[in-house]
């Protein structure tokens, strides 16, 4: 049997029905995959590939399905954001700090959806990322920067820039993402697919490379809606015995209802009574004109499928800037404090006492963007200065989240921009980090407010750049969001759209 050349165009779910199916076994699209990575990937996407690891985990997948097992991702492969320790591949978090690193144990998130104990899904490597998850264009990794496969001279957006990038350019069906302020949602409207973040607590922290705790949370990244719900229903759950801020919630079914509402027929009007509502402060004169366009032409398409547009105000959006970057620089100073060179990490050669060792190593490991938030945090926690920055951001962001609260009263979901403009190019923004942290404004406040948020392909802007759409639900719908993206994306083919020339 001959096997189909263009594996790489079907996402999860059509692939897991070929491989359930027995049309194609895993091991056949685990080498396909990797052989377009290793062809494919000038991006500079992919940090660690391991083909001996990733066939190991195949043919385990195959030994699964030949004995009956039916599950919804089995042998589908997937790679993870180099911020989820894995025992199989090399974990850095893209920083000198952890060259080379390997974590005697994996991750939660990655177990979860592993062939060993999870969901049995084959890990083909770890993606570049932003230094300890700290930027929005994936230019602060120590290694290389990664490229947006729809421009090759522009950011892919980040922290998550690998993963949105491998997944945009068909390395992978799948792939990890963290959020802290943005960063699975903002990389996955700039290159043109879907990924969502859930409710703080949804999916498991353990093992994840921390940089602001109260913040930071895993999510998947693909194609399509249907298929960020299939992997988000195997990560979420509660994990109480290693992380003591995951959700004691049951995980839950995300895929199931969006199948069924794929493959029957479509009422006219399937979000009939969904009120979406459109904050004042997201439509503003910051955002580009040619975002907005693309942005109110998906407001449309949901409109005819039956939602109502309904106006909400958020108005502490703009103070979600500075209250972002005094908490979570406050946290990440106290998290990176841990990696001084004595027990793991990168080691100064030389040094005179173990001072000079702490200073030498740490000025050698962490990057310029990494020491600028250390620095930050670790001066807004000094004496004099905590009641001053620290306490009144956290004040500030209680207030964040009630405005929400007051906005869901209107609303089932709010929605705007993703970004204020499409992808810029690399190196643009290097030399002014605020101009970077102003590219968050639309994504910090719900990550604040701990709320589930997702993007979804909305059109293009500018230069021909990938835009995306944000629904923002309230705490524990990512089901709604996700139905609401499925029912847009059944209606449009904005997420099938890819790249000329992969």
């Amino acid at each position: 049997m001959s096997l189909p050349k263009d594996l790489h165009d079907l996402g999860v779910a059509q692939l897991a029905a070929k491989l359930a199916a027995r049309e194609v076994s895993s091991v056949e699209v685990t080498q396909h995959f990797l052989e377009r990575i290793r062809q494919q990937d000038s991006l500079g996407a992919f940090l660690a590939t391991d083909a001996e690891v990733s066939l190991a985990q195949a043919r385990a997948a195959d030994a699964r399905l030949a004995a009956g097992e039916r599950t919804p991702l089995l042998g589908v492969p997937l790679a993870h954001k180099d911020i989820f320790v894995t025992r199989d591949f090399p974990t850095t978090a893209g920083s000198k700090m952890l060259d080379n690193y390997r974590s005697p144990f994996d991750a939660t998130v990655v177990s979860k959806l592993g062939v060993t104990h999870g969901a049995g899904m084959v890990t083909l490597g770890k993606l570049n990322c932003d230094e300890f998850a700290m930027g929005s264009g994936n230019d602060n990794s120590a290694y290389k920067p990664v490229q947006n496969p729809w421009d090759t001279s522009r950011i892919p957006g980040g922290s998550s820039g690998g993963s949105a990038a491998a997944v945009a350019a068909r390395l992978v069906p799948a792939a990890t993402g963290t959020d802290t302020g943005g960063s699975i949602r903002q990389p996955a409207a700039l290159t043109g697919i879907t990924g969502i973040k859930p409710t703080y607590g949804r999916c498991s922290r353990y093992g994840m490379v921390a940089f602001a705790s109260s913040l930071d949370q895993a999510g998947p990244m693909a194609r399509s809606a249907l298929d960020c719900a299939l992997l988000l229903s195997s990560m979420a759950g509660p994990d109480p015995d290693r992380d003591s801020t995951s959700l004691d919630l049951p995980a839950l079914d995300y895929a199931t209802d969006l199948i069924a509402t794929s493959t029957r027929e479509q009422r006219a009007e399937p979000l009939k009574g969904l009120r979406i509502g459109l904050p004042t402060q997201f439509f503003g004169t910051g955002c580009s004109a040619e975002v907005l366009k693309a942005v109110r032409a998906a407001l449309a398409e949901f409109e005819k499928l039956g939602a109502t547009l309904v106006d909400v105000s958020l108005p502490l959006t703009e103070l979600s800037i500075p209250v972002y970057y005094v908490i979570a620089p406050a946290e990440a100073s106290s998290n990176l404090s841990r990696f001084d060179g004595v027990r793991y990490g990168h080691r100064a050669a030389h040094y005179g006492d173990l001072t000079d060792m702490y200073k030498k190593s740490r000025s050698e490991g962490f990057g310029d963007e990494v020491t600028r938030r250390i620095m930050i945090g670790t001066y807004v926690l000094s004496h004099g200065y905590y009641d001053a920055y620290y306490l009144k951001a956290q004040k500030i962001r209680r207030l964040i989240a009630e405005d929400f609260q007051k906005a869901f009263a209107q609303c089932d979901i709010i929605a705007g921009p993703v970004s204020p403009t499409v992808a810029w190019k690399i190196g643009e923004k290097s030399d002014d980090p605020v101009a970077n942290y102003l590219a968050d404004i639309y994504t910090l406040s719900s990550s604040l407010a701990g709320l589930p948020g997702m993007s979804a392909p909305a059109g293009f802007g500018e230069h021909h750049m990938p835009v995306g759409l944000q629904l923002i639900g309230n705490y524990f719908k990512e089901a709604q969001l996700l139905s609401a993206a499925h029912q847009f994306q059944l209606a449009t083919d904005w997420h099938m759209r890819q790249p000329q020339g992969i």
